[in-house]
């Protein structure tokens, strides 16, 4: 991460409701950006570091351990540090909270899935799968949208160089803002 990356996200907590749950690795830059644009459309946004410093940065590394890191970051602690968070902009007079969130789910409100063709940790067969429970139980609105051609954590780590990637990213931001549009606003 390059110096004063991290404090600029720590002031960005600050602009002008999108809470925006993801780790803050070295590719701070461009969720700084994603999250301009959600800002921009009018909500606030909040970055808290669920990871707490330790996101995964390469999943084709050998050294690296998924499983171990899977169990130290759970979806269960990230619920629970979600609620702090979540009681804290409420003590601020937030009434309506929307959330966006790379590689977690277990919620129980409208959920878009955003998925990438070429993803191990999240294959698009079993989120279509997940997408088709889903719709046969949920109460909610939701869809599944699977983007080809991209990779895990496509919409926060791309190429800016590579106008396809950046096409397909941008996209899906479009998606997300119309998604807290509909139903944060």
């Amino acid at each position: 991460m390059e110096q004063g990356q991290s404090k600029s996200l720590e002031a960005f907590k600050l602009m002008p409701l999108a809470l925006h749950i993801l780790s803050l690795p070295s590719y701070s830059f461009l969720i700084f950006m994603f999250c301009r644009k959600i800002a921009a459309a009018g909500f606030l946004v909040v970055v808290p570091d669920f990871f707490y410093d330790d996101p995964v940065i390469d999943l084709n590394d050998p050294n690296f351990d998924v499983n171990s890191w899977i169990k130290v970051h759970s979806t269960d602690k990230g619920y629970e540090d979600a609620k702090a968070v979540i009681a804290a902009l409420k003590s601020k007079g937030v009434s309506a909270i929307g959330a966006g969130g790379f590689c977690w789910g277990d919620v129980k409100v409208p959920i878009a899935i955003l998925g990438a063709e070429n993803d191990n940790l999240s294959p698009p067969k079993k989120l279509k799968q997940f997408g088709e429970k889903l719709l046969a139980k949920s109460e909610f609105d939701n869809y599944v949208k699977i983007f080809p051609g991209v990779a895990h954590g496509w919409t926060v780590r791309y190429n800016v160089d590579d106008k396809s990637a950046v096409k397909s990213a941008e996209e899906a931001h479009l998606d997300m803002l119309n998604w807290f549009t509909k139903y944060v606003k």
